[in-house]
């Protein structure tokens, strides 16, 4: 019998899976010399901030944890997000029609591009970046222009020449992220001003992946585009309560910007999920109005363990990130395929990491991933034997 008409739908062609699934799964089955150590997603052990709990299981119970309405996020938690924007981004959004709240920041994502592009629309993303946002760009319909990240003294840095250069007649919008997944790549003054500058000049949208804008190492500072003149009426921010506030199950994400474009992201969305997760509406709102000094310290936390690994593996090509929950060592460098990179490391030293094919261009699929945002320094500090029994050790060594 003829099956031609069985098929998947075209734009799912160039749309593939991230790789962390697979290694996941395999590192469920990985027993040996060592227990496995959990560095191949954005899981955290972390500790969730103190109102998360609490208030969500007083409010379990309530009407409005089992509701459909309102549709875009209840007003108190709208009335937070847009409190917390004013003072980062020094722009006040109307909680009423100009921040949308959705299940988590990809579906924010999603959402936005939903809105904004037209199929054929290129989008540029800078390489490496997080699969989900590239296939996410797919699904739409657009099209994903990549600008390299460069290493400049040990450090990742945005190829301002690149970025011009990635702006074409068909270019739509910018999608970027700081500090960005996997990468933990941080833009600065000079960087974002090159952003917006081409968004002003080019009548682009800038969108803003802001999940992580907070977890930043080294002393630096959060910058954010939107205190750059004329950026607001262009700009859509997304946020997540999954990263800086760790509670990665509440799925609570957002996006604010000009009513313009919100409305039309606020109806991507429902007709997407029809309504933001009931059961975390509370705690979501408790959680932004309170206290945010527990961002600092999981902030200090995470730069204790990604100094571990550098200084545990300083001869290998690890780039120094900014800020996140991930940094990259370049396998290439040392005459492994990532994915072959990522089967020893599991194999031989019971290390589950990603490689990083499809989350870029040429500079991500040159990597593999090591998430610390799951794991203590005490076994972080293991991976110098693990990488050696693995054989990936320095071309000098």
């Amino acid at each position: 019998m003829a099956t031609s008409g069985v098929r998947p739908a075209r734009r799912m062609e160039a749309v593939r899976g991230f790789g962390i699934d697979k290694v996941a799964h395999s590192a469920d089955r990985i027993t040996g010399r060592w227990p496995v150590l959990r560095l191949e997603n954005l899981d955290t052990d972390l500790p969730l901030p103190p109102e998360a709990v609490p208030v969500t299981a007083a409010a379990l119970t309530t009407p409005p944890a089992n509701s459909w309405l309102p549709f875009t996020g209840d007003e108190d938690l709208r009335a937070a997000i847009a409190d917390v924007l004013a003072d980062r981004a020094g722009h006040r959004y109307d909680p009423g029609d100009e921040v949308v709240v959705t299940s988590g920041g990809t579906e924010a994502a999603l959402d936005c591009l939903l809105a904004t592009i037209d199929p054929g629309d290129e989008v540029v993303l800078t390489d490496p970046t997080y699969a989900g946002l590239v296939n996410r760009v797919r699904l739409v319909g657009g099209v994903p222009r990549f600008v390299p990240y460069l290493v400049v003294d040990g450090e990742w840095r945005l190829d301002r020449d690149a970025l011009a250069a990635a702006v074409g007649p068909k270019t739509r919008a910018l999608l970027l992220m700081s500090p960005s997944m996997p990468s933990g790549a941080v833009l600065d003054h000079d960087d974002w001003r090159a952003v917006c500058d081409l968004c002003r000049d080019r009548d682009l949208i800038l969108i803003y992946d802001s999940a992580m804008e907070s977890l930043l190492f080294d002393g630096r500072e959060l910058i954010h585009p939107v205190r750059e003149p004329g950026m607001a009426e262009r700009t859509l921010v997304i946020g997540s309560l999954s990263k800086e506030f760790r509670m990665i199950g509440w799925r609570v994400g957002w996006v604010a910007g000009p009513r313009s474009l919100v409305e039309h992201v606020g109806w991507a969305h429902v007709y997407n999920t029809t309504t933001p997760v009931g059961i975390a509406r509370a705690a979501a709102t408790a959680v932004l109005r309170g206290d945010h000094k527990h961002i600092a310290t999981s902030a200090a936390e995470l730069q204790r363990r990604r100094d571990t690994i550098l200084s545990g593996l300083s001869g290998l090509p690890l780039v120094r990130p900014g800020g996140g929950w991930s940094l990259l060592l370049d396998t290439v460098a040392l005459g492994v395929d990532p994915a072959d990179a990522s089967r020893a490391l599991l194999r031989e030293g019971a290390v589950a990491a990603t490689p990083m094919t499809g989350w870029g261009d040429a500079v991500a699929a040159r990597h593999v991933r090591f998430v610390f945002s799951a794991e203590p320094v005490d076994r972080l500090a293991t991976l110098p034997e693990r990488l050696a029994a693995a054989g990936l050790a320095p071309r000098n060594g």
